[in-house]
């Protein structure tokens, strides 16, 4: 007879390569206890990367055009499966510590950091099923019950989509709704207002879409961006209800050699960037601003926290790594993360980055990535954070959808106990 406790343990994991919402070729891990209890996760993939991410191994070679992901499939099913059989999906930290041990790499190049966070999050789903608990119920516990103000990214440029806007995302955000329903009616009645507005002026095809679903109007300055959506917003009524953001990315805008950011056409040096984003901000109600300079710039990220009454998100600055934020807490750089688990390589590595981010005052903005996968992991985990934003496309496509629909989900069965993030996104509880 089987001990009850089995029904914890890892009988098998396994790993597929599918497709994710662009196309290109990621991971899908199964891992399955002894009494049957299935955890699936899907890696999401960046295209937008910085420099200190997690290693993503890919196959090169001429299949897929290089991007194939088998030999991290074999990394899985060959090396992590084997070593991981038999041990409590309850024991994250554990199995996360032992799959790091075994990649042995700062950046976990040697078994890829896509390989690793797909079995770190099916692990978390596996356990979370066996207990016959909601993923963020399992992760957050009771306390759980923060629903996030979405990050809408209703203009997109940089490397998102093919037009001449510099900045990656131009935001919208619903902090004047009362609850995460209220608030994705009415980013949505924003979007399609937006889109007859833009067709109407620039021509249907403007409503072809970026990466993440946004809006992709033959503009070059992101003023032109953000008074779209603020006229939008306001023809709507909804003036006072929606702040808004910016994804400047600036890596992709930097010359290292130069010591230059292009905009416009014109190369700024880094005091004259920083000034033209403080115009920004001063001119916009811009209430979150991410990566607004390279990924080095620890010092500039300070200045511009002082600079600017904003959020000041580290992306490419932070990487979800714990180490690059304690540089970046001890400097006074920005004064939020953006929270994505494939950055740093596995789910515990993550929480301790988010952990560390709240014990500093810091805000934590969980991520998508631009090649998403409709699994729904990430909206159960802004929950479990009580983080109270999320950043996760426009509601137009399905991988987009499917995380708002489940913050829907999440909302409903929290019923009364549900609160909605609203204007103190930052800082929620």
């Amino acid at each position: 007879m089987m001990n009850p406790m089995d029904r914890f343990d890892i009988h098998a994991i396994k790993a597929r390569e599918v497709l994710d919402c662009r196309g290109t070729p990621t991971l899908e891990v199964d891992v399955r206890t002894a009494h049957g209890v299935l955890g699936r996760a899907d890696v999401p993939v960046g295209r937008s990367r910085g420099a200190h991410e997690a290693f993503e191994l890919r196959d090169g070679g001429a299949r897929y055009a290089g991007l194939g992901v088998l030999q991290a499939v074999h990394n899985v099913n060959e090396v992590l499966a084997p070593a991981l059989q038999g041990m409590d999906v309850r024991r994250q930290m554990d199995i996360d510590h032992t799959m790091i041990a075994l990649d042995g790499t700062e950046t976990k190049s040697r078994l890829g950091g896509n390989a690793l966070v797909g079995v770190s999050l099916a692990v978390a789903k596996a356990a979370a099923n066996a207990l016959n608990l909601p993923l963020y119920t399992y992760i957050g516990g009771p306390r759980a019950h923060i629903l996030p103000v979405p990050l809408l990214n209703y203009i997109n440029g940089g490397k998102l989509a093919a037009t001449d806007l510099d900045f990656q995302e131009h935001i919208i955000m619903p902090v004047g709704a009362k609850t995460f329903t209220e608030a994705l009616v009415m980013g949505t009645e924003v979007y399609f207002l937006l889109g007859k507005r833009l067709a109407k002026k620039y021509g249907k095809y403007v409503l072809n879409t970026a990466d993440e679903g946004g809006y992709t109007p033959p503009m070059t300055d992101p003023r032109d961006a953000l008074d779209a959506e603020l006229e939008a917003i306001e023809e709507l009524g909804y003036g006072g209800d929606f702040v808004l953001g910016l994804d400047v990315a600036a890596n992709s805008l930097y010359d290292r050699r130069r010591k230059t950011y292009r905009l416009m056409g014109k190369d700024l040096s880094r005091e004259a960037f920083m000034d033209y984003l403080e115009d920004l901000a001063r001119d916009y109600p811009l209430a979150s601003i991410e990566d607004p300079l390279e990924e080095e710039d620890f010092a500039g990220f300070a200045e511009l926290t002082q600079r600017v009454d904003a959020q000041i998100v580290g992306d490419d600055l932070f990487v979800t790594n714990v180490k690059r934020l304690q540089k970046g807490i001890a400097l006074g750089a920005g004064n939020a993360l953006l929270w994505k688990v494939n950055q740093v390589g596995t789910l515990t590595e993550a929480l301790d980055a988010a952990y560390c981010a709240f014990r500093h005052g810091y805000g934590v903005q969980v991520s998508e990535r631009s090649g998403q996968t409709e699994d729904t992991w990430l909206a159960d985990m802004a929950v479990a954070l009580n983080a109270g934003q999320i950043k996760t496309g426009a509601p137009c496509r399905s991988e987009r959808t499917a995380q708002y629909n489940q913050l829907l989900r999440i909302e409903e069965e929290l019923g009364d106990a549900a609160r909605y993030a609203g204007r103190r996104f930052r800082k929620p509880f």
